[in-house]
């Protein structure tokens, strides 16, 4: 992705060369973290105005059989399992996740820039989340609830948070230099994880399964930015650097 963006600025620099004298060698970056929120935006957009067939019969229906097919499994012992899922998409989950990544991160690389990266996009999804739950006001569903809940149902909030926290160390693991059978069994296990936070949200009688999937989508949605805006600054900084390298 990141040849991809260097060659879309470089093909960017050289039209706003040609059409302004005054060329400033941060335009296309500003341009393209402008595009980048351009593009999320609009998607939210697109995302809010699918939510208006959740009320519809063939939605209805569909929340319907997938809740009862995966309630009818409840037992004492999964209740327990899906319980300690649903904690590791939880604040007090991503708190202790977030710090022994952190650390891991910090030793490895002797930077916070991963370990902020990776807050920002968690702390921004959450706040997303609880701006569209109010935009969208969705009860949630009338099955028990095996799990206290206070905010409304609709985008799940761990859902989006699972794949905007998971789905960025996902993206971090995969650029990284390392063991091959290692990154694809830490890939794998986060993927897993977002599925199963997800599943476990409406085993326990808190989300419809289109909650679950508007989650996924909005959080993927928010994914897309960070990681655009993230490659963007990179490019920037190492750019900055390079010029200053030069210069002395």
């Amino acid at each position: 992705m990141r040849k991809q963006i260097i060659q879309v600025l470089i093909e960017l620099k050289k039209i706003l060369q040609e059409k302004f004298h005054q060329y400033n060698d941060q335009l296309p970056f500003m341009i393209a973290i402008f595009a980048a929120l351009i593009l999320v935006i609009v998607g939210i957009n697109v995302f809010i105005d699918l939510t208006e067939i959740l009320n519809s019969k063939l939605i209805t229906s569909l929340d319907r059989k997938v809740t009862d097919f995966i309630i009818s499994f409840r037992s004492p012992q999964l209740n327990k399992v899906f319980q300690f899922i649903t904690n590791l998409g939880d604040l007090y989950g991503y708190i202790i996740l977030a710090a022994f990544c952190g650390i891991g991160f910090y030793l490895k690389f002797k930077n916070w820039q991963y370990v902020l990266e990776m807050l920002f996009v968690l702390i921004i999804a959450g706040l997303s989340n609880l701006a569209l739950k109010q935009v969208i006001n969705r009860a949630r569903p009338d099955a028990a609830h095996l799990v206290a809940v206070e905010t409304l149902s609709y985008p799940s909030g761990h859902a989006m948070s699972a794949i905007a926290f998971y789905g960025f160390l996902i993206y971090l693991f995969y650029n990284f230099k390392m063991n091959t059978l290692l990154k694809t069994g830490i890939i794998l296990i986060f993927s897993f994880l977002i599925l199963a936070i997800g599943v476990s949200r409406v085993y326990l009688g808190v989300h419809y399964p289109s909650d679950i999937v508007g989650g996924f989508i909005a959080g993927f949605i928010w994914i897309i930015f960070c990681v655009i805006l993230f490659q963007v600054m990179d490019i920037f900084r190492r750019r900055k650097r390079l010029r200053h390298e030069l210069n002395d």
